[in-house]
């Protein structure tokens, strides 16, 4: 006989781009009870409600206070407020990166957590993306790192510029990488639309030498998501939206000579490592539901989120500069 499986009563706090994936990924797990959602539009939270079976509640205090977790996916300015809320209440938070625009902001609520006994997970969802999560098998001694995040323009952010939407995903896939020190950083970019910066390129010197250098834009007519790392006996190349990895090996430049008498020259070996494949947010709300239960531990700490986010923070006012 199978034991039932303990469901929690689940809330998502904004149903905009970003929070109907939430939406979409919550109302199909089997160990959620979607209690309902809450939007500014309330309008437009209704009709979600009603297309997904649930409720549309007036206010977030209201859908809090009949929760036992909820997910926020609201424009970041209003992260602090609502998850603060949300933790003072007692009920466990996955908040949209970043955290805050604030340190100081962010830990108080790593620390109000931390207090109450609650699960504060910040949503870096390409750390569960299946080729990262096998990466770190792969580049044990990384020289050189090199990431490209290029996206056509569009309105699904206006708060933030690419640094914190974008460059702040593989800032914390970089530190997490490398297990040595950050030894210094630096950043450049250009705001063309608007006040945000639209472009940027940061750069990580850590001890012992490696260097990582992460390019984004949102003004690309190509779209790539793409990580490549340099290491003495191989060059590794990670595609987000594939979920695939290619390690490239330098070969022994020998001539082949195929069955039908043609002679090439072999000079490198490509190998394609088998990735688990999933949805990447399906599987960091599956990891938030088992660090409530008690059955995991959080994959990105607090003390690793607020390093992240001192860099990102710290190279916008570059950037702005």
């Amino acid at each position: 006989m199978k034991t039932p499986v303990k469901k929690i009563k689940f809330g998502i706090i904004g149903v905009g781009h970003m929070g109907s994936y939430h939406l979409n990924v919550v109302s199909a797990l089997a160990t959620h009870e979607l209690v309902g959602i809450f939007d500014a539009r309330l309008d437009y939270a209704k009709e979600k409600a009603e297309q997904f079976e649930t409720r549309a509640f007036a206010t977030y205090e209201e859908l809090v206070r009949e929760c036992e977790a909820v997910t926020i996916a609201v424009p970041t300015h209003l992260h602090y407020d609502i998850a603060r809320f949300a933790l003072q209440h007692g009920v466990h938070v996955l908040v949209e990166k970043p955290i805050t625009f604030d340190v100081a902001q962010a830990e108080e609520l790593i620390g109000i957590a931390a207090q109450k006994k609650l699960i504060l997970q910040v949503g870096h969802v390409e750390r569960f993306n299946g080729a990262v999560m096998a990466l770190s098998n792969i580049a044990s001694e990384p020289l050189l790192i090199q990431t490209r995040r290029l996206h056509p323009q569009n309105n699904r952010i206006l708060d933030v510029g690419v640094v914190l939407d974008l460059l702040i995903h593989d800032i914390d896939i970089v530190l997490n990488l490398v297990k040595k020190p950050l030894v210094k950083h630096s950043a450049f970019g250009s705001c063309i639309t608007g006040e945000h910066e639209d472009i940027a390129v940061i750069e990580l010197q850590f001890e012992g030498g490696c260097i990582a250098t992460l390019t984004a834009s949102r003004l690309s007519q190509y779209k790539e998501r793409t990580l490549t790392v340099t290491q003495k006996n191989n060059f590794v190349i990670l595609n987000y939206g594939a979920q695939e990895i290619e390690i490239h090996r330098q070969g022994n430049s020998v001539t082949v000579t195929a069955p039908d008498e043609i002679k090439y020259s072999q000079e490198s070996v490509v190998e394609r490592v088998h990735v688990h494949k999933d949805n990447p947010l399906k599987s960091e709300h599956l990891h938030f539901y088992n660090c409530i239960l008690g059955k995991e531990q959080p994959l990105v700490t607090g003390e690793v989120d607020l390093k992240t986010l001192r860099i990102a923070l710290d190279s916008v006012k570059q950037i702005k500069a």
